[in-house]
């Protein structure tokens, strides 16, 4: 639904959420178009990262990648994607046409994000059209940079997971960085993806067991991700090894504590997949965010 301005509104979940964090975001400045700016900030892009559903209907995250220019917008309402992903990607199914997605571009080099949440609406033996139902941009808190150089590795073979072994412990105990796909509860929201971004200090995220705790820092207030997790609880999530260029990505169930300064919520993980050296980048570290420093330590 638009609000007078032409913006969407918020979906009854997120304002739960904000109403359990104590927190009002005012206007959802999301819209149902790309604004010009949206439109050309994508093709400067070498990699983008999706939020799609499994054949369960539970979010999987992942990753595509291409010369920039791979991502680009034909109109206000579409974003063509010059990129499909591998076969040993978990989430492969998930890119059918027909099948909603979330997108995330965010050049980690500049920190500039912006989200494009819609549909698939064509898939051909290249890519895919997205018919883009909402795009709104976000602000650069807890974003590190990094510099890419394209370098191709050679293909291995995925690994399943049915619980978090060392070489994922250690991953998720020192990145700084990490990625989160959620969905809207059916009815509300009309069942639609989201992928989002979190970031703070090396292992600001917890591995207790196969549960991985998360302080959710303040952000926008719009509480897209705990506001889809409210109303369906299961997440997809990807860690990504930048000096291997493996991928983790990892499914669970969320419960959230909102009772802690900051709050954090929990995630049960239930299985998992490593992509040993998928990524074909190199990658140089350049600073921490202001906001991630500003954070506590632990």
């Amino acid at each position: 639904m638009s609000t007078p301005d032409g913006f969407l509104s918020f979906h009854e979940d997120e304002l739960r959420a904000q109403t359990l964090a104590g927190e009002r975001a005012g206007r959802a400045a999301i819209r149902p178009f790309m604004p010009p700016q949206h439109r050309e900030f994508f093709p400067l892009l070498p990699y983008l990262f999706t939020a799609t559903l499994d054949e369960a209907g539970a979010p999987l995250a992942s990753m595509l990648w291409g010369p920039a220019g791979f991502v680009h917008s034909p109109d206000p309402v579409t974003l063509r994607l010059d990129a499909l992903p591998g076969s040993g990607d978990p989430a492969a199914g998930g890119f059918a046409a027909g099948q909603p997605i979330g997108l995330l571009g965010l050049d980690l080099s500049t920190r500039r994000r912006n989200r494009a949440n819609g549909r698939n609406a064509a898939r051909d033996g290249t890519g895919l059209s997205v018919a883009v139902e909402q795009s709104f941009g976000n602000c650069a808190q807890y974003i590190q940079t990094r510099f890419a150089t394209p370098h191709a590795r050679p293909a291995r073979a995925t690994e399943t997971l049915s619980a978090l072994d060392a070489p994922a412990r250690r991953l998720i105990e020192t990145a700084d960085t990490f990625f989160v796909a959620s969905r809207s509860r059916t009815g509300i929201g009309d069942g639609g993806l989201d992928m989002s971004h979190r970031g703070g200090r090396p292992g600001f995220a917890a591995a207790e067991g196969d549960t991985l705790v998360v302080p959710d820092f303040r952000g926008n207030r719009f509480f897209n991700t705990l506001g889809n997790l409210l109303g369906d609880p299961r997440a997809g999530l990807l860690f990504v090894d930048f000096a291997t260029g493996d991928l983790l990505q990892l499914q669970g169930t969320v419960t959230i504590d909102w009772s802690g300064e900051p709050r954090r919520w929990r995630v049960a993980v239930e299985r998992g997949w490593r992509r040993p050296a998928a990524l074909p980048f190199d990658w140089r570290f350049g600073d921490f965010a202001p906001t991630t420093l500003a954070t506590p330590v632990g």
